[in-house]
């Protein structure tokens, strides 16, 4: 429930929803596009604290709930870093062990350069698609697509899965909350009977839900295609200008910072 209930909800009320949906795509695609062009961390970095700036300060979104979500990528970037900062290996020695005389472990200047771009290129990317998910609706980007002449089957499947993957969310977590309670999973072989019993019971709920939902659209008189209604704000010359000096000033910056290294 904390993906639907929170991060729907901000995207719904945050203070940059009335901004044209292309301005914000142009942001956040822009910044990763650039973060994967970047040759050392120096980039990333300014992106991952300026997006994050504009997340709680422009978009008004709750500080708190914004670094609960940066802790989900953080932990496996902080693992990946740690592994290629031990491996990778390079000229400049550091620090270096020999784990069990067969697993060379070392530190090394060129290692560090490459775990820290690694590290900045996951933030900065991920900052970038939490700056699409809370800032932008997923109404507008069904919109979008439409503009773009995506075939409409795939927008339509795309609407019916966003929307039953909050439905399965709520059962099962209504599901796991009454055998907590029961204490289903008090021990080993509760735990495996329990969670048995959960699955059993999603798959049941989702073949029900399918087959209500048909029935509700045939109802509806359901031709094939689902009615999208697209209404957003025209483009604002003066956010997009800022947008497009934004990314041209972090192109530049990769330019100049292009031989740069630790």
């Amino acid at each position: 429930m904390f993906v639907h209930d929170f991060l729907e909800e901000a995207a719904q009320k945050n203070a940059l929803l009335m901004i044209n949906p292309f301005t914000k795509l142009l942001l956040g695609l822009g910044s990763i596009i650039l973060t994967l062009f970047s040759p050392n961390f120096i980039s990333p970095l300014i992106l991952t604290i300026s997006l994050s700036l504009i997340i709680i300060y422009l978009a008004k979104i709750n500080p708190l709930f914004y670094l609960r979500l940066l802790t989900i990528p953080l932990s496996f970037a902080i693992l990946s870093v740690m592994v290629i900062v031990l491996i990778s290996g390079g000229e400049e020695k550091i620090w270096s062990y020999n784990l069990f005389s067969i697993l060379p472990l070392s530190i090394t200047s060129e290692s560090i350069q490459k775990g820290l771009l690694v590290f900045f290129r996951v933030m900065a990317g991920m900052c970038a698609l939490f700056f699409i998910s809370l800032t932008t609706p997923m109404t507008d980007l069904f919109g979008v697509m439409k503009k773009f002449k995506i075939p409409d089957l795939f927008i339509d499947l795309s609407m019916i899965i966003y929307r039953f993957i909050f439905i399965f969310m709520g059962k099962a977590h209504q599901i796991h909350h009454a055998q907590l309670m029961r204490l289903g999973y008090s021990k080993p072989k509760e735990a495996l009977r329990s969670y048995s019993m959960l699955f059993g019971s999603i798959f049941i709920t989702s073949w029900d839900a399918g087959e209500h939902f048909i029935n509700a659209m045939d109802c509806r008189c359901y031709n094939g295609k689902f009615a999208k209604y697209l209404d957003y704000n025209p483009i604002e010359k003066s956010s997009f200008g800022y947008v497009f000096l934004f990314l041209l000033g972090i192109t530049a910056l990769i330019v100049v910072t292009n031989s740069y290294s630790l």
